[in-house]
């Protein structure tokens, strides 16, 4: 029999967090719910969960903060539960990894749908993570971290720029903002720019591109971030 997927509530008004937490139960998750980040924390260290869904205004640590963290950590999926006034924290939300948000109050069957469409997804990146992934006669694996050009010869990346591609290729065609490829990168207190990235973008480009002054692989979405955009074989 498969495991039943785990979510984390983290939601600190009381009647909100049994009453989403017993319902989920009731569709065979298992589910643990808490009133405080700083109490979700050793859980969510533990890598004991399949998806988080968190309240975007948690009196102290809230739910950007709680994004940017697990983003520079792990693929959880992330959902936002959000009033409808927090236009602004829900693009940030996005822009630092949330995969979705729900506005307050919510429908429960909606949520529920999201939350299915979203584990659909992250097991499959899990799955695609353990890959080696090849386009255009390069290959990249996941587990090694390795990069081999055409010709068989392995290519010298950093670990920072390891990071930045395996972000890009497990979102193919979709743009990735500076912020959200920032959270990806281990050590990035120490550039704490998010230009970072571009320095990092360009040497990926000199590594890869033939032209890296016209891009095939990795183009800049302006304004918004950049694209993977070759077929992955």
């Amino acid at each position: 029999m498969a495991r039943a997927a785990h979510i984390v509530i983290i939601e600190d008004e009381p009647v909100t967090r049994t009453t989403l937490a017993e319902y989920l139960r009731s569709h065979g998750y298992t589910v643990t719910a808490f009133d405080s980040a700083e109490k979700a924390d050793p859980m969510l260290a533990s890598d004991r969960a399949d998806l988080l869904l968190v309240d975007i205004t948690l009196d102290g640590k809230d739910g950007l903060q709680i994004t940017r963290e697990q983003r520079a950590r792990s693929d959880i999926g992330i959902i936002l539960t959000t009033s409808l006034s927090d236009d602004v924290d829900r693009i940030v939300g996005l822009e630092l990894g949330a995969d979705d948000y729900v506005c307050k109050p919510f429908n429960r069957r909606e949520l529920l749908a999201r939350i299915k469409n979203l584990l659909r997804r992250t097991e499959a990146q899990r799955r695609f993570s353990r890959q080696n992934v090849r386009f255009h006669g390069y290959a990249f694996a996941f587990a090694t971290r390795q990069l081999i050009a055409p010709d068989g010869e392995p290519i010298r990346i950093t670990r920072a720029e390891f990071e930045v591609l395996a972000e890009l290729l497990r979102h193919p065609g979709e743009v990735l903002g500076r912020e959200r490829l920032m959270t990806v990168i281990t050590h990035r207190q120490q550039h704490p720019d998010t230009r970072t990235v571009d320095v990092i973008i360009r040497r990926l480009r000199t590594k890869l591109e033939e032209d890296a002054s016209a891009p095939r692989f990795i183009t800049t979405a302006h304004g918004e971030g950049y694209v993977f955009t070759a077929t992955l074989d």
